[in-house]
Formats: C-alpha cells, structure tokens, sequence
C-alpha cells in the first residue's frame, strides 16, 4: 500500500461471490452500497456470478445498469465452479487497498465491515476475521455447523500458532499487499482454510471483532455441507507441509 496516500484517497474491495442468490443479491448490494465506511474510504464491488442456475446474473445485472452512478463490476462464470474460483476471478480486477469478503447471501450484517475497516485501520492491523462467535447474542442454528466450525478453528490454531475462535467465518478482511503475496489454487468452500494457512505461513497474527451473524437454514439456501469441514481440515493440514 501507497502508505502516503490519505485515507479518503484509499479504497476498499468487496467482493461478491454468488450462486443462486437471486432472491438475496439485491437486497444485499443495496445494504453493502448503505454502508459508511470510516475515514472517507472509497469502495468497489466486485460481484462474480457462478454460473448460477437461477436467475441471479440477470438479477445483479439489471441492478447493476440500474445504479450505474455506484462502483459495481458484475462478472459471470459460464459454469459453476465454487467459492474459490470466484473470489480468484475478482481478485484479478480488485483495485483496493483493502479487501474483504462478503457472500451473496443475508446472513451477515454489511455494516459490520465498517467496523471491521475501522479496526484495521486503527489497530494497523493487516488480516482482521469478523467472529460470529464472539456474539454471543448470535443464533446457533445448527449445531453441527457450530462444533464444525469450532473445530477448524483448534486445528488451525494448533497447527499455525494462531488464536481465533471463527476460521470458517465469511468476514475476512485483508490489506491488499497481503493478498498480493499468496497464491491461491482454491476452487470451493476451502479458500478459508487455505488463505489462513498462508496468511499464518506469512507470519502474520490474524485479529478478530465479533460480528452479527442472523443463520439462514439448508431450505432456505444455506450451501455448506458436514464434507466442507472434512475437506478444512485437510486443506489445513496440507498447507502446513507444502505450498
């Protein structure tokens, strides 16, 4: 980062990775476009479409020549190919100094970024995770998913000396430079375990901030599977041998 750059000259990435959102891709870029971030900072969103069977590009592409006033990039994978995959596909349009993840989806709370940002920015921090687990006022909707979670967690921690109570979480918020270092070859769900592997190879602390999280269930969409945590798990633990 242009460290002489001013903070209102600065600007963050959210990127958008979805398949079949098409109920919840507007509504969600109207509370990400809501959102106000700290100290000025600018904002880009990048939104991959994953070659969704529903309607979901045609969705975010009316909604994006509808505001064509706000910094929307809409990308579209002719096929899916998994979270993974579309966050790479973004990154090699992302401009910002600063990078976040946000899904297609409603369970997390936009406003929480600016907080997050904050944070960062403050606390010259270069990774921060927002924690779900944290809140204790957050729903556990499933608790397979939970002790899944917490799981990943003690296995990250134990393998790359971190201290974090959410590696699974969505919310993960990097200063571009870091990104800039790591190459990822992720296609599915395990770009988390595989960028905090090589976040935590760098020698970098991740921080964590609790975040609100409101769950949504499997009918309503929910896409992760008990085989995801499985698959964490080898992705940590084969990163921590190789590269």
């Amino acid at each position: 980062m242009d460290e002489t750059k001013s903070l209102s000259d600065r600007k963050l990435t959210i990127i958008v990775p979805a398949y079949n959102e098409g109920r919840n891709i507007g509504a969600l870029l109207d509370r990400v476009l809501a959102v106000r971030l700290p100290y000025g900072i600018g904002r880009e969103i990048i939104v991959v479409d994953d070659g969704s069977a529903d309607d979901t590009y045609e969705v975010a592409d009316n909604y994006v020549k509808a505001h064509p006033q706000e910094p929307l990039r809409l990308l579209r994978h002719e096929r899916n190919h998994g979270k993974g995959r579309a966050i790479r596909t973004a990154l090699e349009y992302a401009s910002g100094d600063y990078l976040i993840i946000q899904d297609g989806d409603l369970e997390l709370d936009p406003n929480d970024i600016a907080v997050l940002l904050r944070v960062l920015v403050d606390g010259d921090y270069e990774v921060i995770y927002g924690s779900r687990f944290l809140d204790k006022r957050n729903e556990v909707l499933y608790k397979r998913f939970y002790w899944g979670g917490r799981l990943v967690s003690l296995v990250a921690n134990l393998l790359y000396c971190q201290n974090i109570t959410d590696e699974p979480t969505c919310y993960k918020l990097f200063r571009a430079e870091v990104m800039k270092r790591i190459r990822l070859r992720c296609e599915r769900f395990e770009f988390c375990p595989e960028v905090t592997a090589k976040v935590s190879k760098l020698g970098i602390k991740i921080h964590e901030e609790p975040i609100h999280y409101t769950p949504r269930t499997l009918e309503e969409g929910k896409k992760l599977r008990w085989t995801d945590g499985v698959k964490a798990v080898w992705t940590l633990l084969k990163y921590r041998f190789t590269d």
